[in-house]
């Protein structure tokens, strides 16, 4: 079973948006620069939730609009094994590619697609946990 590992959003307004989430929801939101797409990470659980948080609690991600990029709606994101596997099994089922797998330096490979009913969801295949701060 792959499970949801992300989320994402689309934004016009980036330091709107980080209000926005910091003080409804007191995430942690880290913004990089535009070597990194202007990407901003959100934090929304610490490692030591407190006893009865909610498992499988998941952080995200909010990117800026784009007028040549497809989809830019809320998306989530799942881990898998082998992306290029599971891209033919999207493809199989009926679902489309929106481009090729992309390198995220730290992070992983990731592509997004459209599932049969036209939500737009990504893949990520994570790099190897090296067991290292």
């Amino acid at each position: 079973m792959d499970p949801v590992v992300h989320f994402e959003l689309p934004y016009d307004d980036r330091e709107r948006i980080v209000r926005f989430y910091q003080s409804v929801f007191g995430w942690e939101l880290q913004q990089y620069g535009e070597e990194m797409g202007n990407y901003v990470v959100a934090t929304t659980a610490k490692a030591d939730a407190k006893p009865g948080a909610p498992a499988g609690a998941i952080g995200g991600g909010f990117f800026p609009r784009k007028a040549d990029w497809p989809a830019q709606y809320p998306s989530v994101v799942i881990a898998v094994e082998k992306i290029e596997s599971s891209m033919d099994k999207v493809v199989a089922a009926g679902g489309k590619l929106l481009g090729e797998p992309m390198d995220i330096p730290t992070v992983g490979r990731y592509v997004s697609f459209y599932d049969t009913e036209q939500n737009r969801l990504s893949l990520l295949q994570p790099l190897p946990m090296t067991g290292k701060p």
